[in-house]
């Protein structure tokens, strides 16, 4: 196990290399490609001095992570395999991005074909985990010592935790920092999980991962010079996911990535709420808006969605603990 997790180790270090060494060409070419961010009218006041700040900067998280597995982990397939779903999600991001801030369509695609485009990934991708792969349809249940067969279920339910999470990243991706801080602690705990069931392969994917995006944290701290957009955010929820597929972990990320559930549950709450009553529950959805509105600087807010981050990844790593038969080494016993 320890030649992976140096090479897990250095394939973080690659990722954080790669994305600090495209930053200085990618952000002005985005910039002369006129991809600057569009921001919304009724979104907080403070949030207008962005507009104009280049996104679809998740190539960079991209580009660095699969630099990454090339040098370290070249002859994974389950690497590759996440690495497929990153791309993937991420490609359907970037065609979002390009008609909204390139071609300025104002509504990106269309929310039907980014549900076939999603659709078809996650099919093929629940296939090669079942038939090529041989993963078997089983789900680990946190805090218990076991897991649940779905049979016939899983990929509707593969699907359904692929197009979860790529758009509650999406929905986390609102502040400087935001998105790419809360998901370097996910994929922290999801490198643990991949060690707790043997798949040391897909360790050196969660550090590349967890290295692009402190790389790109450089970028994208407050005041931001570059945003992901749905390039990235898709790209990251498509590989987390992934990697929680592999693990048999997909119930276990409601928890470790809290965060994007309590986001994502937000949106839920308040349409539904102001539906039914004409009221609002939150003074602006997504979670970190409301926070802004009561007055929060927005650095104070994305540093205490870090730390939920990185909180929810530990009650999530402390609820696997004792689910015995899937694990060949438990860093929590």
């Amino acid at each position: 196990m320890s030649q992976y997790v140096v090479s897990s180790l250095l394939a973080g270090l690659i990722a954080v290399i790669t994305v600090l060494l495209m930053g200085p060409f990618m952000i002005p070419f985005l910039t002369r490609l006129k991809a600057g961010q569009s921001i919304r009218e009724e979104g907080p006041k403070s949030h207008y001095v962005k507009a104009g700040t280049p996104t679809m900067g998740g190539i960079m998280i991209v580009t660095a992570v699969m630099v990454a597995i090339f040098f370290m982990a070249g002859d994974s397939v389950e690497a590759w395999g996440a690495m497929f779903v990153m791309l993937a999600f991420g490609g359907v991001g970037f065609l979002d991005d390009y008609r909204k801030v390139v071609l300025k369509r104002s509504l990106g695609l269309k929310a039907r074909e980014k549900l076939i485009g999603q659709l078809i990934i996650g099919i093929v991708f629940g296939l090669f985990l079942i038939f090529y792969f041989e993963r078997g349809t089983e789900v680990i249940i946190p805090l218990l010592k076991g897991a649940v067969d779905l049979g016939h279920l899983y990929i509707p339910f593969l699907i359904l935790v692929l197009m979860g999470t790529s758009n509650a990243v999406n929905l986390t991706d609102g502040l400087d920092g935001l998105a790419s801080g809360v998901t370097f602690f996910v994929a922290i705990a999801l490198a643990l999980t991949s060690i707790m069931t043997g798949h040391y392969e897909l360790l050196i994917f969660c550090m590349a991962l967890a290295g692009a995006c402190i790389g790109f944290l450089v970028f994208n701290r407050h005041p931001a010079r570059v945003f992901m957009g749905d390039t990235g955010s898709m790209a990251l929820g498509g590989a987390i996911a992934a990697v929680a597929a592999f693990n048999k972990m997909e119930i276990a990320l409601v928890i470790i990535g809290g965060v994007y559930v309590l986001e994502a549950l937000s949106v839920i709450i308040q349409v539904a709420f102001f539906k039914t009553t004409g009221k609002r529950i939150f003074l602006m959805s997504p979670l970190h808006h409301h926070f802004e509105l009561k007055g929060w600087p927005e650095k104070k807010v994305v540093r205490f969605f870090w730390l939920l981050s990185a909180l929810f990844a530990l009650l999530g790593l402390l609820s696997l603990k004792g689910a015995g038969s899937y694990y060949i080494g438990c860093f929590l016993i």
